[in-house]
């Protein structure tokens, strides 16, 4: 099991940042330098949940950027199946709220996997550089004809939109860029649930959403995910969840340090 798919999750719970412009009063941001977040992960393999692993992000302070660190791995009684060492690295402007750096290395099994993002919005323009290593890399230039994102920037965006806009609109769309590849996709609004209970994490109050997913080699065409997100002023996601082309998976919110608001939607 490729442990990146939680992490790709994390993409497509970004309920429309697309329409969200970023205020230069940081304060408004729905994060802040020291939050922690832990996710558990599960492999359903064979109709039966794998304890698979975690994925933590972290925010840490540059001079002009919030530094999220993402770090992916399995469980040490999971490696005798796939082993999984992935690092993550994103730089959200603090004034413009966009990504200006992003860095992935992978290393799962024998696979390795390197990809760097530079955005230049003045420019218009976005330098995707990817490889088997940093040193062994092809840089593609791409045309930014407006905002986009990289896998863990656009988690955070999620986190500074109006739900109450987003229920009333119902769906949304939003760009990324992945591996030298722009895509557009989609999220639609579900439902409010008042009393979601996760088993391992807690009962919180969330919004229930579905979005696209990019097909391929984990994913098949036409699938969607389902994910969770507390309906408060952190709007942390809770609970995410979608098959894969072999069995499924889903990564819940196991821990959390330092949040900037009280976790109200939490209820025990």
């Amino acid at each position: 099991m490729k442990l990146r798919i939680i992490i790709s999750l994390f993409v497509f719970s970004a309920i429309g940042f697309w329409s969200f412009r970023p205020s230069p009063d940081t304060s408004g941001f729905a994060f802040s330098t020291g939050e922690k977040l832990v996710y558990k992960v599960f492999y359903n393999w064979n109709f039966v949940w794998l304890s698979a692993g975690e994925v933590i992000f972290e925010i840490k302070d540059e001079p002009d950027a919030y530094h999220i660190e993402v770090t992916g791995k399995t469980y040490a009684s999971y490696e005798w199946f796939y082993k999984v060492r992935d690092k993550y690295h994103s730089y959200i402007d603090k004034t413009t709220g966009l990504p200006k750096l992003y860095i992935r290395e992978i290393h799962q099994g024998n696979y390795r996997h390197y990809e760097k993002i530079v955005f230049d919005y003045p420019n218009h323009k976005a330098y995707s550089s990817t490889g088997r290593s940093f040193n062994k890399t092809k840089t593609t230039e791409i045309d930014l004809d407006g905002n986009y994102y990289d896998m863990i920037s656009s988690m955070y965006y999620l986190r500074n939109i109006d739900l109450k806009s987003f229920q009333d609109t119902k769906s949304t769309a939003f760009k990324i860029i992945l591996d030298n590849t722009k895509y557009e996709l989609n999220l639609k609004y579900q439902k409010e649930d008042s009393d979601f209970k996760v088993k391992e994490s807690g009962t919180y109050k969330t919004i229930h959403a579905i979005g696209d997913v990019i097909s391929g080699n984990v994913f098949d065409a036409g699938v969607q995910m389902n994910f969770w997100v507390a309906n408060d002023s952190n709007k942390l996601p809770v609970l995410m969840e979608s098959p894969l082309v072999v069995g499924s998976v889903k990564g819940i919110l196991a821990s959390y340090e330092n949040l900037k608001y009280p976790f109200s939607a939490k209820l025990k």
